[in-house]
């Protein structure tokens, strides 16, 4: 891998697709490597590291989304799921494990390189963070912006995924705010309507169960046909 160069794992069991996608993107000056299943994945990954890992969902053996879930029990690796055509319910499922972004076969390959692109700014930006962050506080959560950091009342550090970060942000920059989910999409994928709709239900979904500890109860309230609010006052910490 040479130094300053960010690293691409490509996990696809078709050839053809690997070659194709490494190739492309070898192209624009990316370290790739390539493995074909999970048993692959984890051999390189106890050796090397990825900056990005592009997942294919069906693969043979363990399938993409309980790869998908292992790695991010283990890290924050920004990954991009790739799913058939038509899998609506796989690519929800892939975004409630964890992943960053998600994109259907079959695909341009510079849509794959702009959502790459994408989701690396986002990661990126949190690790290039100075040490005068802006923090925010609401109901004794802390929010580093500039550190990416989310700490719970007890000052624990709460993971969160890029794309889960973007979306607390947009929430705590605009607390008391009915959010559409075409505002959102813009705020943090920059891809509105249709079927991405529901990718925002989804990070939602994830954030509540990170933030809310009393059943019955959210942080984030539904406003139905209009989208979200984030109820909690935010103030400067």
């Amino acid at each position: 891998m040479t130094s300053g160069t960010q690293n691409i794992l490509i996990v696809e069991d078709d050839q053809q697709t690997r070659d194709l996608i490494a190739r492309y993107l070898r192209d624009q000056k990316f370290s790739v490597d390539t493995v074909a299943n999970g048993k692959e994945m984890d051999r390189f990954l106890s050796r090397n590291r990825a900056d990005l890992i592009v997942l294919d969902l069906m693969l043979p053996g363990e399938d993409g989304l309980s790869l998908c879930r292992r790695v991010r029990m283990e890290s924050m690796t920004p990954i991009i799921i790739l799913t058939a055509k038509g899998e609506d319910l796989d690519r929800i499922l892939g975004l409630e494990m964890g992943a960053d972004d998600y994109l259907p076969k079959p695909f341009n390959p510079r849509e794959l390189l702009a959502r790459i692109n994408a989701v690396l700014r986002r990661h990126m930006s949190g690790l290039a963070a100075g040490s005068t962050a802006t923090r925010l506080k609401f109901e004794g959560w802390t929010i580093d912006l500039r550190l990416r950091d989310l700490r719970n009342p007890e000052g624990a550090q709460v993971p969160l995924t890029s794309a889960e970060f973007d979306l607390l942000q947009a929430f705590c920059e605009r607390a008391g705010r009915i959010l559409a989910r075409d505002n959102l999409l813009s705020m943090t994928r920059g891809r509105p309507g249709g079927s991405f709709g529901r990718s925002i239900d989804v990070l939602v979904s994830r954030l509540r169960r990170k933030l809310d500890r009393t059943e019955g109860t959210s942080m984030i309230r539904t406003v139905r046909t209009g989208g979200y609010v984030f109820t909690p006052v935010v103030e400067e910490a």
